[in-house]
């Protein structure tokens, strides 16, 4: 005996329609299923494309410049609330780019240690933002405010950088 051609008979006979319904199931499954990984390799593809980060490129004079503030005891959390709501925003105003903030993970540093890096077009520009940095009224104004309890920063420590011909980052 053999078994019933499904698609020669109509949708409505009643052998045949379950076997019509799970075929017409099957097939928008299979759409379905086709267009979710159209969609999502779509997705993935402009991910990638547009939020990958790029090597960071400028001149050849930029330099970046690592610092290491030795917060007083007890000072860290004011020291970096105070680079948050305001030293950042200043640095904005006066050419000295962020690139970026750390805390370390490990006692003794994690109680008293800030690291952090900046840029600069150059050497000598570092030396002007610094200045004119240091000088200016607002920042004067936001150390007086912060400190009234006390100064934060017990020492920093600089180090000029320049990067490396493989560093993504030139």
């Amino acid at each position: 005996m053999t078994s019933p051609d499904f698609t020669t008979l109509a949708p409505t006979s009643p052998i045949c329609y379950d076997a019509y319904r799970m075929k017409l199931t099957n097939t928008r499954l299979l759409m379905v299923a086709t267009l979710a990984f159209a969609a999502g390799s779509l997705l993935t593809w402009t991910a990638a494309r547009f939020s990958a980060p790029a090597a960071v490129s400028a001149d050849s004079n930029r330099v970046y410049e690592l610092r290491v503030y030795h917060a007083n005891p007890g000072k860290l959390g004011d020291i970096v609330k105070r680079f948050k709501d305001d030293t950042r925003p200043e640095f904005d105003k006066h050419g000295i780019t962020s690139v970026g903030y750390w805390t370390p993970q490990d006692a003794p540093a994690k109680d008293n240690t800030l690291i952090y890096i900046v840029s600069h077009p150059s050497r000598e520009a570092a030396t002007k933002n610094w200045k004119e940095f240091g000088t200016s009224a607002e920042w004067k104004a936001i150390v007086a405010r912060t400190e009234a309890n006390g100064k934060l920063i017990d020492h920093i420590d600089s180090t000029f950088m320049d990067p490396t011909d493989y560093s993504k980052l030139k």
